[in-house]
């Protein structure tokens, strides 16, 4: 019988299969990796002894399964579990944390742990309290030899050593730690760890080890994030998070059957990723006597441009026809956005037949849309329900809280069936479970009086910050796809040289010129109007001109840029149907919805209309805003007396970059560009790279773009003369998207 037979640490681990304690695998990986250790009892006794073997095989089992590594205890000597993060000090010398290494090793990064003890030994308060995030990154599976360590690699390692033998499986996945502030804005990649494959149980190990090494220095963890993906879900439930809109469970205690808890929350973006799956799949949700429509929004993305004829004064003697807006739809709105809301709202009471019957589309998409402002704060400077949780704005928070679960448990489809209960639920109550966790950590952490924090910035509860790490690790990685654990481990040593934990550092994440409002937006591309255009209808995206006009601007009167140039030459309209041409070709690749719609010149008697536009044109051309306008001329004047474009030695990077610096110089001193754009420039990080330069610096680039490439063809000098007229009347082409271009004296005639 078993219990006869000898007790060797082959066999215990046979017994742990049979009692499906281990998988088959795990159990096959342990004995063909292990097979040299000490089979005897009393080889186990010491654990200053422990081979780094030992140690290896001891960690491995404790991050596996916790339950498999106590029932082994009883039988060899581990260690407590709290020795594997935790330094001990055995016959005068340190044993250092097994997890742990230096430089850029998979495991726990001591460095950075260091420099994050030292913050709080100094007693800066901002770094005393944390939120956790993790997330996974696929690798790609290759084995490699590495000339340095004189060993393969490319397999699974957890901080304790490389699983190199011949069975071994080759990583797949790294995952990768982050602590960020959750009243100051630091960040500190913590480590990370490749694998063959990610579990919500191996996560959940993890997560504690990661919590018992940060109390190690003083930090306190309070709120821990993951993905809302099924392994998020696992993780949770492994923490001992209750996921049941009738009775959530938001907190998890740590060390277990301790007083204290830990709150958990599932990323925002991908909650609405899933709430948009939902209504997709379900076309129509009911609540009581509103219904909700996916193909409202679809109508409205998919609505083309079409002009708006204005009645003109008798008085101004001009044709009905020549004065117009266009009806344009800002495919960078966000599906659940203010905008969108507005946008239908308009489009209601213009009466159109696909928007009627909306109030219930419009309902929602307002409501998530003031979900999506509270979990988004990402700054002390911001406010209302996007600036951070405070007891002043708590009650008006607390109220939208409460509106959203009556909401969301009331939610059924077209049969009557709750959509809290369907399988497309978890997006549902991924919100559930953020709201009882932010009301949680409001009640306790800032509520008190005496509390650690007087704000929450709720940025800190998304995966935003560690997906900002990702994306400069990609870039270092130097390939759009996934790189190589030897590649990674050289990006990732890359970035941690530059790593500063200093709130706000530009070096903090190594992210390099990315803010944080940027990898918002980016990782919600796929919630906009131009995605959800794109995906029922490919060749009406947004398209792109990529041939430079040949006709001049002519310009609106009656406008405040039509009214400051009347009187300017044929130069200067050339610039403004230049300048209508750079706005339309970055309106095709923006992503900030503000940004967009500032590139044009507006109807300013509409312009609370969301994501509905009305842009001034005249015969096909798109009249640019007065700041692209400036900005362009004054590229036209650095141009004419920094150089030929034509130059061929002038048509190079380096060209470019000074020219940019010298538009940059010319734009100091001179008044605000973008005014309507004052409040959104300070969405993101207080710095000088917001979307203010962003704005200029593609404006700047795309223009030389233009200027370089077509000058040849253009034959464009200055000034520009009256001979050049009448070479472009015999070319009126005005290519796609911007239509025709009427000629001048047809025009001026009129």
């Amino acid at each position: 019988s078993p219990a006869r037979r000898p007790r060797t640490l082959a066999t215990v681990l046979r017994e742990l299969a049979e009692k499906q304690q281990l998988s088959e695998e795990t159990v096959s990986l342990l004995q063909t990796h292990f097979s040299d250790l000490p089979c005897e009892l009393h080889s186990w006794r010491q654990m200053a002894d422990y081979s780094p073997e030992m140690r290896q095989f001891a960690c491995i089992l404790h991050l596996y399964h916790i339950k498999a590594y106590d029932y082994l205890r009883k039988i060899f000597p581990l260690p407590h579990p709290y020795s594997l993060t935790k330094q001990v000090f055995i016959h005068s010398f340190i044993l250092n944390v097994w997890l742990s290494n230096n430089e850029a090793a998979a495991g726990f990064s001591n460095n950075i742990f260091l420099h994050l003890q030292e913050k709080v030994e100094r007693e800066e308060q901002a770094y005393r309290y944390c939120a956790l995030m993790v997330k996974d990154m696929s690798l790609q599976k290759q084995q490699e030899w590495d000339p340095q360590t004189q060993r393969l690699t490319g397999f699974v390692d957890l901080g304790a050593g490389v699983f190199d033998a011949d069975e071994a499986p080759l990583a797949s996945e790294a995952i990768i730690l982050m602590a960020v502030g959750i009243s100051s804005p630091w960040t500190a990649p913590l480590g990370y760890f490749f694998v063959n494959s990610t579990t919500g149980h191996l996560l959940a190990q993890l997560l504690r080890q990661t919590i018992n090494k940060l109390n190690n220095i003083g930090i306190m963890v309070l709120a821990v994030t993951s993905g809302a993906t099924a392994c998020g879900a696992e993780t949770a439930r492994a923490l001992g998070i209750r996921i049941d809109p009738e009775r959530i469970q938001c907190t998890f205690q740590h060390p277990p059957g301790s007083a204290h808890s830990i709150a958990y929350f599932f990323d925002i973006c991908h909650a609405l990723q899933l709430i948009r799956n939902a209504l997709q799949c379900f076309q129509k949700i009911e609540r009581l006597s509103d219904t909700v429509q996916w193909q409202h929004v679809v109508e409205l993305a998919a609505l083309q441009e079409q002009r708006v004829l204005e009645p003109c004064s008798p008085k101004s003697g001009r044709p009905r026809s020549e004065e117009n807006y266009h009806l344009k739809v800002n495919l960078a709105t966000l599906l659940f956005s203010e905008g969108v809301a507005d946008a239908l709202e308009h489009l209601q009471k213009l009466g159109l037949a696909s928007f009627q019957n909306c109030n219930g589309t419009i309902k929602f998409v307002r409501l998530m849309s003031c979900l999506c402002d509270v979990f988004h704060g990402r700054g002390p400077n911001r406010r209302g329900l996007e600036g951070p949780l405070l007891a002043r704005n708590y009650t008006k928070i607390s109220c939208l809280f409460n509106e959203a679960k009556s909401f969301f448990v009331t939610l059924t489809d077209s049969m009557g069936r709750y959509i809290i209960k369907s399988k497309r639920k978890l997006g549902f109550l991924s919100f559930l479970l953020n709201v009882e966790s932010l009301k949680w950590l409001y009640a306790n952490y800032v509520c008190p009086e005496g509390a650690p924090s007087h704000h929450l910035l709720t940025y800190a509860f998304s995966l935003d910050p560690l997906e900002l790490f990702l994306r400069a690790l990609q870039q270092a990685c130097g390939s759009s796809g996934s790189p190589t654990c030897t590649v990674f481990q050289a990006a990732y040593h890359k970035l941690l040289a530059s790593c500063s934990l200093a709130p706000s550092s530009p070096h903090q994440r190594g992210s390099g010129n990315m803010s944080s409002l940027d990898i918002s937006l980016s990782r919600r591309r796929d919630l906009t109007l131009g995605s959800i255009r794109a995906q029922y209808n490919p060749t009406c995206g947004r398209t792109l001109a990529t041939e430079y006009p040949y006709c001049v601007g002519l310009l609106l009167r009656g406008s405040a840029l039509s009214n400051a140039l009347t009187d300017l030459s044929l130069h200067a309209q050339s610039i403004t149907c230049t300048a209508g041409f750079i706005a339309e070709q970055l309106a095709s690749d923006l992503q900030c919805e503000a940004c967009l719609a500032s590139l044009f010149e507006l109807d300013e008697s509409r312009l609370r209309c969301g994501s509905v536009l009305y842009i001034k044109k005249l015969g096909g051309l798109s009249l640019p805003s007065a700041s692209v306008y400036h900005i362009t001329s004054i590229l036209e004047q650095v141009l004419n007396w920094y150089g030929k474009v034509g130059d061929s030695n002038k048509n190079t990077k380096l060209w470019h970059l000074s020219l940019e610096q010298k538009v940059f110089q010319e734009l100091l001193g001179e008044s605000p560009l973008f005014p309507t754009l004052t409040n959104h420039f300070f969405d993101g990080e207080l710095c000088v790279n917001n979307h203010y330069t962003v704005l200029v610096k593609a404006i700047t680039r795309c223009y030389l773009n233009i200027r370089t490439n077509h000058a040849k063809h253009l034959n464009l000098k200055h000034p520009c003369g009256r001979h050049r007229l009448k070479r472009l009347k015999e070319k009126h082409l005005f290519p796609s998207p911007l239509g025709r271009c009427q000629s001048s004296q047809t025009h001026a005639g009129s």
